[in-house]
């Protein structure tokens, strides 16, 4: 019997038709070589859904996946991945969603490692998971309900031990820009909500009490007990506090750590919290790093500050619980909860380009509360910002007088758009419910750019600094250029919606001097160059390409793996007694300790670049081109195109100059190829399943060896790699830059 258990691994994968009401049940062990998460999801959707699916028709399929390491105690693994195709890019690309809140670790619990949804109801419908108990059930009663009121509703009807996973009115009504809401305020964008509401499934309500078996337990608890005392920092593992403290040789005053003396939750049941100095070595206070509503709204958010949360298995909690009277007031909610964007889009996103529109200043507490009026409402109607850019948009579009001249009159006048330069929070719900409705003029903002400046007429949008529009396929930056140069523009260019990436920005960061973080990038991906001070970027070199490589094949490995990657990896430490150094091994040894598999670093990152190269292949034949063609060999030229702004902004101040992230194209072309072969992909950034011989981990003598410059290198790699041919383009060996260490 001891043979038969499964470690780490339910072995099971959830199939529901909702055209025919089927349930089926299939095996996971053909997907483990992609590791769980996004590798699972991915590989369903390339073997099952033919390229040119309609994104909202009964074909395409919607993939909920965790994985191995899910709910085992391994901490910060408490993501899920959804994919499925896009339905606001005109390509309607595979497409992941990835999100926190306890709906992973329900899946997990109830024998599931994937939940693949196809066909479409005729009428709304939930899907009740209870262990192996699935039921197809009448969501009548809860259609047209916000996210906040079916979660409320379907707990109390089948136990608030359930968690709900739900779509608002904006997924019904097919808004491209919507997204999934589970646990109250943990959401999953990328339209994902429309292809739920194209099916007509509101919800999915899961509860599971299966045992989930590891194969080492004490190994998983001393690891846990290594990794909170010695490794990990606070949110985006930033590794020193903000104010100066006694026990820390560093601070910066961008940290998110941001727990000090004196600072508290204010609001707390039973009296305020004080947040104090957590000390590195400190199990139990690792929770009170992290206060993230101070960090960005300011200190107006204490007093306002019940307590930090976080998703199943966190032990740093970003997630801030508020209540604000003020948001409830003007038609938002009084207990708001949430972290990053809906903490901020007023603040961060509206108040630069509203400009004269608005008197409202960022940190003020008329910010914060326009802040949570927005972000309480979004979340409810299950609305998507993509990234911000629903923000940027609206305020756009009516600081221009855009809006006014492309709405009807009628239209026009429902809203109060006075409310903006009268300081009146209580225009926006119902300027969202209009989006969300998707029945009018105003609702194509929720279509993305890509439709409305061209149905309005502002092409110019996509080239003004201010929208942060990167790539011409319809999304905006996170973390690009002004994130280590070319590094960041680079991971903006290889997936199908914002990158998601946290690994490069947490190294930025993390608040270390960047002498000691020069120090670390030397032993991890080959030299000190491989990053540059912020606003003084050098030209390209092949550190840069494997620091590159490194942040997008770790991210897409913590998105297999389901673990945060705004903590993930742990490239840095706060204990000076480490010299700061974190652990990069971190990620195998825990999955060797939870699945009993001899598993290296060297092979996560190798999974890693694999998924990352099947999503390529995946890119490739679904892409259409202007002529209405499908599928390319270029991507180069027709999917790794940046906009034009990255390379025109400051027009006084020339490339690889101080004081500017300005882009150069030649070098950014440079850095394409290098980029390219660290994957083994051509010229053009197609998979074309040669195996890189470039810039291969290899080791001489117990020492890694030093790569070569790059003039020596690119010459070589046709001819290195012509006699790796694989029948699989993704099979196989794909390659990893040299890392000089793992910093153990």
């Amino acid at each position: 019997m001891a043979d038969e258990t499964s470690y780490g691994w339910a072995g099971k994968i959830l199939r529901v038709n909702l055209t025919d009401k089927t349930v089926s049940v299939s095996p996971t062990d053909p997907y483990k070589e992609y590791l769980g998460g996004m590798g699972i999801a991915n590989k369903i959707m390339y073997d099952e859904v033919p390229a040119g699916t309609d994104p909202l028709s009964p074909e395409n399929k919607i993939v909920f996946a965790v994985g191995p390491l899910t709910a085992t105690g391994v901490p910060l693994a408490g993501r899920t991945t959804i994919a499925s195709l896009s339905t606001y890019t005109t390509d309607h690309q595979v497409v992941d969603a990835h999100t926190g809140g306890m709906i992973g670790a329900a899946i997990k619990k109830a024998g599931w490692d994937a939940i693949v949804i196809e066909g479409a109801s005729d009428e709304p419908v939930y899907l009740k998971i209870d262990d192996d108990d699935i039921e197809i059930k009448p969501a009548d009663q809860v259609w047209g309900q916000g996210t906040r009121a079916t979660t409320e509703a379907l707990s109390r009807k089948e136990g608030t031990d359930f968690c709900v996973a739900t779509i608002g009115p904006a997924g019904e009504n097919l808004l491209p820009y919507a997204c999934i809401i589970n646990s109250r305020n943990h959401s999953a964008g990328a339209g994902a909500a429309a292809v739920m509401g194209s099916k007509k499934l509101k919800a999915l309500v899961v509860r599971g009490s299966q045992p989930i078996y590891v194969a080492d337990p004490q190994e998983v608890a001393d690891l846990s007990d290594y990794m909170l005392r010695e490794i990990v920092g606070s949110n985006n593992n930033h590794v020193v506090p903000s104010t100066q403290q006694e026990w820390a040789e560093y601070f910066d005053k961008g940290s998110r750590w941001t727990a000090q003396k004196g600072l508290t939750w204010a609001l707390a049941e039973g009296g305020p919290i004080d947040t104090g100095e957590p000390k590195p070595g400190e199990i139990n206070t690792v929770g009170y790093r992290c206060m993230k509503a101070f960090k960005d709204e300011g200190p107006e958010a204490e007093k306002y500050t019940i307590k930090m949360d976080g998703c199943h298995s966190c032990p740093i909690h970003c997630y801030s619980d508020l209540r604000v009277p003020a948001s409830a007031a003007n038609g938002g909610y009084e207990i708001t909860g949430n972290t990053c964007v809906p903490n901020f889009p007023f603040t961060n996103y509206m108040i630069k380009i509203l400009g004269d529109n608005t008197s409202v200043e960022a940190g003020s507490e008329d910010a914060l509360i326009w802040d949570q009026v927005f972000g309480s409402t979004m979340d409810d109607l299950g609305l998507w910002c993509n990234y911000g850019q629903i923000y940027r948009d609206i305020a756009h579009c009516y600081a221009t007088g855009l809006l006014q001249k492309v709405l009807p009159p009628e239209e026009y006048a429902e809203i109060n758009w006075e409310g903006f330069k009268n300081n009146d929070p209580s225009m926006v719900p119902p300027l969202l419910a209009k989006i969300a409705a998707n029945d009018s003029e105003i609702a194509y903002i929720g279509h993305g750019p890509i439709v409305w400046t061209e149905r309005w007429n502002d092409p110019d949008w996509w080239n003004t600094p201010a929208s942060t529009l990167i790539n011409v396929r319809g999304w905006p930056v996170h973390h690009a250029h002004e994130c280590f140069g070319q590094v960041g523009l680079l991971y903006n260019m290889v997936f199908n919606r914002d990158d998601m990436i946290h690994s490069a920005v947490n190294f930025q960061g993390c608040g270390l001097p960047f002498e000691l973080k020069q120090q670390i990038a030397a032993e991890v991906w080959g030299d000190a160059s491989a990053i540059d001070p912020d606003k003084n970027y050098t030209p390209m070199n092949e550190y840069k390409a494997n620091f590159a490589w490194w942040s997008i094949v770790t991210d897409v490995l913590h998105d297999s793996l389901t673990l945060c990657n705004w903590v993930w990896p742990m490239t840095m430490s706060p204990t000076k007694a480490r010299d700061y150094r974190g652990d990069l091994d971190l990620e195998a040894k825990f999955m060797k300790a939870v699945t009993g598999e001899d598993v290296t670093t060297e092979d996560l990152y190798k999974m890693g670049a694999k998924i990352t190269t099947l999503q390529r292949a995946n890119t490739a034949r679904g892409m259409v081109g202007a002529n209405g063609q499908m599928g390319t060999n270029d991507f180069r030229n027709v999917h790794d195109v940046v906009t034009e702004w990255p390379f025109t902004m400051d027009p006084d101040i020339e490339v690889f100059t101080e004081g500017t992230n300005k882009m150069d194209k030649e070098d950014f072309q440079t850095a394409l190829t290098m980029m390219y072969e660290c994957f083994g992909w051509i010229r053009a950034g197609l998979p074309d399943g040669r195996v890189p011989g470039l810039l291969r981990h290899a080791r001489r003598e117990g020492r890694p060896r030093r790569p070569r410059p790059a003039s020596r290198r690119l010459g070589r790699c046709a001819e290195q790699n012509q006699s790796a041919l694989k029948a699989d383009p993704w099979g196989g060996d794909l390659g990893r830059p040299p890392m000089r260490h793992h910093l153990t």
